[in-house]
């Protein structure tokens, strides 16, 4: 391919330009995609050559889509862009009186189709926009692309790595030649304006890493270096301050070189402090404990992350009324192999994972009860629940599953969906909320099959279906499948005496309900239903797992070596939904509260998890004919 066609490619040149001919640049964007093929071809770059037959030249322009630049180096390509057009709202004035062909160059910009993870950066800060751009739709179409990157870049790059490259970015001048100051002003702000999307976007999976410390370390100091001869980046350094809870005492005009590295020192060691102080957060941080009362039942508590076995030991105590003095807490490591938790031991590690699976057992190593062999203390249990007001248990499961969703990151997805067979601690929060989908599902059957009378079973399974229509109208979707499926699990919807008499409008409000949950043209009864509520709201994710697998699993990550950032695109627009559900702009937020009495019940869940238990539960209150 000429270099003519090359550049025909990057810039509105007509086809009819001859040797000789002019071809006028119409603003900076021209210019600096000109700078581009220059660098390149100083580099060893080509253009691939196109070894299909020309088409015919027609009136017709070529299609965005057909347009795709290919930059090989060494032998290897190392970048594929396609061109697109931004949709502009409206021509201006001045396009409708004949400057259109500006207007038009302006909308024209490359996207990244694949490419080596240092190339994709490259692209992505050259094309990033500053402040006085980013309102305009190229400036959010490239700040889209940005997040995309900062969102699903540990797939195929290390935050060590994404580092590395950053620094070099910030010192390396981008072009073999000279570099204005403008230029370079320019260069610096984009980085640091990228750093600043990286850290506000992920600064909670960032703030342990000691990768990212000793960059934020180091780019601060050569931010400082630079006030001297940049003065417009003390905005800049305010913003990384701001970021990293940096405080600078100084003003830029004592930034000498005799004082420069001690003021450094005084605030690098604040930073430390700062993150030091912030790691108290992680023991204040909620999870769900499971505590076997026997083989195949638990209690399902919501404790905080510094536990101790002293404090879990008189939960169950008092829930199961049994004297705490006479139970101790074991956690099964491996099978057969059981520790006994002394009463300051931490019952989760640091990653908040537990030591084991924990069982209440009696001094003697006996089990505590059998949840379903007493009957007046199953007759107790039942009278409990139906005692409850349905919107306030509903709300405290909201309010339960909000806590934990309005604390999970988008990027979890990502991290669960390429690393799922790898224990990350980047993940919690998802594994807590699909556990808690679990835990209700079985919470329903178990509440159904432990209750011994039939009139009692009817009265509980019409609290749980207008349970789940509450759960429906406070926007959580996570729970209302939960309950559903609960209820449609077969060893409950074989009770065919039970549901004969449950009234005629509660089954039409368990067939409503039902239909949502129905499966079929890919889950399209609860997409739309889900689609016109307000945020915020807690979205079924199982099937957002499902929808973001079915990506992963469809679309190969890389293309003869090359990442392939169209997939990652989608999965980032996936992992977006999360945290446009977790906005609040109107403040849609359910703010009701239920009675200490039903969290305490919520927060306590007893469940049996083995369905062979169950279905023999079921049998027991409905024998098979």
């Amino acid at each position: 391919m000429s270099w003519d066609c090359g550049l025909r490619y990057m810039f509105s040149v007509s086809p009819s330009l001859q040797q000789g001919g002019k071809c006028i640049l119409h603003d900076k964007e021209d210019l600096s995609r000109l700078e581009m093929v220059q660098r390149l071809a100083k580099d060893g770059c080509r253009f691939l050559q196109n070894h299909s037959k020309a088409p015919e030249r027609t009136s017709e322009p070529r299609s965005d889509e057909a347009v795709r630049l290919c930059l090989r180096e060494r032998g290897h390509d190392v970048l594929v862009l396609q061109r697109v057009s931004s949709r502009q709202p409206a021509l201006s004035a001045s396009s409708a009186r004949g400057g259109g062909g500006r207007e038009e160059a302006r909308s024209r910009r490359y996207v990244v189709v694949s490419g080596t993870p240092e190339k994709i950066l490259e692209h992505l800060l050259s094309d990033l926009t500053l402040d006085e751009e980013q309102g305009t739709t190229q400036g959010k179409e490239s700040d889209t692309l940005v997040d995309d990157f900062l969102l699903t870049y540990p797939v195929f790059m290390s935050t060590s790595d994404l580092c590395q490259a950053l620094l070099g970015h910030y010192c390396t001048k981008r072009h073999r030649g000279k570099e204005d100051r403008k230029e370079a002003l320019e260069r610096k702000q984009k980085l640091l304006h990228l750093v600043s999307q990286w850290m506000s976007l992920c600064k909670d999976f960032l703030r342990e890493d000691e990768h990212v410390k000793l960059f934020m370390k180091t780019l601060y100091r050569y931010v400082l270096d630079d006030l001297y001869e940049h003065p417009a980046l003390e905005k800049d350094v305010g913003e990384l301050q701001k970021l990293y809870q940096l405080h600078r005492r100084h003003t830029v005009d004592e930034y000498s070189p005799q004082r420069k590295s001690k003021a450094l020192f005084h605030q690098l060691s604040l930073k430390e402090n700062g993150l030091q102080s912030r790691s108290t957060q992680r023991e204040t941080k909620e999870v769900l404990c499971q505590v076997y009362i026997t083989m195949d039942s638990y209690l399902s508590m919501r404790v905080h992350a510094g536990v101790v076995a002293q404090e879990l030991v008189q939960a169950v105590a008092e829930r199961m009324d049994v004297p705490d003095g006479e139970l101790v807490l074991v956690a099964v490591a491996y099978p057969g192999g059981r520790l006994l938790l002394q009463p300051q031991d931490r019952v989760f590690s640091s990653s908040l994972r537990s030591v084991g699976r924990l069982h209440i057992c009696r001094k003697d190593l006996g089990e505590v009860l059998n949840p379903f062999t007493d009957n007046s203390e199953l007759q107790q249990r039942t009278a409990r629940m139906l005692s409850l007001n349905t919107w306030d248990v509903a709300v405290a499961l909201t309010d339960f599953d909000l806590t934990i969703f309005d604390s999970m990151h988008e990027q979890e997805l990502v991290y669960f969906t390429f690393n799922r067979h790898v224990t990350s601690n980047h993940t919690t929060a998802l594994e807590l909320l699909l556990q808690r989908c679990n835990e209700v599902q079985l919470w329903v059957m178990t509440e159904v099959l432990l209750c011994p009378t039939l009139c009692k079973r009817v009265q509980l399974i019409k609290k749980f279906i207008k349970i789940a229509a509450h759960c429906k109208a406070q926007r959580n979707l996570n729970c209302f499948f939960a309950i559903i499926m609960g209820l449609n699990a077969a060893a409950v919807s074989r009770l065919a005496q039970t549901w004969e008499k449950i009234p005629g409008k509660f089954k039409k409000l368990f067939s409503e309900l039902e239909t949502v949950t129905d499966p079929s043209l890919n889950h399209k009864a609860y997409r739309d239903s889900f689609k016109k509520m307000k945020a915020p709201k807690i979205p079924f994710l199982p099937l957002l797992l499902k929808d973001i697998t079915f990506i992963h699993e469809g679309n190969k990550t890389f293309h003869d070596n090359l990442v392939n950032f169209e997939k990652l695109h989608m999965i980032a627009e996936m992992a977006r939904l999360i945290r446009q559900c977790q906005k609040d702009p109107m403040g849609n937020g359910i703010t009701q509260k239920s009675s200490s009495e039903v969290r305490a019940y919520v927060d306590y869940l007893h469940i049996i998890d083995n369905q062979q238990t169950l279905f023999e539960l079921s049998h027991r209150l409905e024998p098979r004919a």
